[in-house]
């Protein structure tokens, strides 16, 4: 039930107003907490729009080891796995809220042909403490899809970059400023401008869906 609904009208819409303006002022302030880097000419020549994550797996190479981090009940894993063919697909997830908390065993009943031979391998656990258990220059690409706060992912790239082999692929969902729905900031956009012009890297691939849950793709800028 809404404010509207339980304060008699005259009440409801300044307490709804005030209410609205204290949440907005909370927002900004988070906002502007975030840095901003803006991208140059060399980090977007080589992007290419897509669809959706469809037709961005279908732009990834083929085979390898990659890793997803961030699984939930493991449909878009499905996906990699049956466009992407990889040698070996690593499941990184904590499964830790109530949200996601049975999809561990969801998981590991949906790939539990490919958990058997070795082509699946679940590694539990948040991915900050997961990566680190990798040897350098792992994977040939990486999938971030977690916290999507500005401090978690700066973090992550920070790690995955030493993670992924020279020329491979960082991507990761939710390249968008927040979740209008759950009214949460997001600071996906922000670590991703970040850490290309810090590193020199660029965008290669980025999603188009209506509901603008964007996909991204980058690697190093060629030298």
């Amino acid at each position: 039930m809404s404010l509207l609904n339980i304060l008699p009208n005259w009440l409801a819409k300044p307490a709804y107003r005030q209410l609205n303006n204290l949440l907005g002022k909370a927002r900004a302030r988070q906002s502007g907490a975030i840095p901003k880097v803006e991208l140059r000419e060399e980090h977007l020549s080589n992007l290419r729009v897509v669809t959706d994550r469809n037709a961005f797996l279908m732009q990834i190479p083929k085979g390898g080891t990659v890793a997803e981090m961030g699984v939930a009940n493991g449909d878009f894993s499905e996906m990699i796995l049956a466009i992407c063919e990889p040698d070996v697909l690593h499941l990184v997830d904590f499964w830790g809220s109530d949200r996601y908390a049975t999809g561990r065993a969801r998981v590991e009943e949906r790939f539990k042909q490919e958990i058997g031979s070795g082509k699946v391998v679940v590694d539990l656990g948040l991915s900050m403490e997961v990566l680190p258990r990798f040897p350098q220059a792992f994977f040939d690409w990486v999938y971030i899809d977690t916290d999507h706060g500005y401090p978690v992912t700066a973090a992550e790239l920070e790690l995955v970059r030493t993670k992924v082999k020279p020329g491979g692929i960082i991507a990761g969902h939710d390249y968008v400023t927040g979740n209008w729905d759950g009214g949460v900031r997001y600071g996906v956009v922000e670590a991703v401008h970040e850490f290309c012009v810090k590193y020199h890297w660029e965008l290669i691939l980025l999603t188009h869906e209506t509901d603008r849950h964007l996909s991204f793709a980058i690697r190093e800028i060629a030298k």
